[in-house]
């Protein structure tokens, strides 16, 4: 098996829209699909990311607030997964919640050996 890392954007928009009660509801979704990667041994870990971070670059000199992209492009969260390949690992990310919002969208990396 492979490793591999999802990276999720976009969707902020439609559950700031949300009542309560549909937010709890989409994160249900969000649970149900996890939890059937973990059942298959496939999750290895995951969770959502702040909007708000620092940026470190000059050497370490310079820090300042973060991040610098879009909105859509802001990474909201990250899984990593086992996968025999690609092919499987984007099978897989199809049964993602976010894929259900307009600018929902996963990025696919197959995690280097080192």
């Amino acid at each position: 098996m492979k490793k591999f890392l999802y990276l999720f954007r976009g969707g902020d928009a439609r559950m700031a829209e949300m009542s309560p009660e549909e937010v709890q509801a989409e994160m249900a979704k969000w649970g149900e699909w996890m939890q059937g990667l973990a059942e298959k041994g496939q999750l290895i870990d995951g969770l959502p990311l702040k909007a708000e971070g620092m940026q470190v670059s000059k050497g370490g000199q310079l820090i300042t607030d973060g991040p610098f992209a879009e909105g859509a492009e802001i990474v909201g969260g990250y899984l990593m997964v086992n996968a025999t390949d690609m092919n499987q690992a984007i099978e897989l990310s199809k049964g993602c919640p976010i894929l259900n919002a307009k600018d929902g969208n996963i990025e696919v990396r197959e995690i280097a050996d080192m």
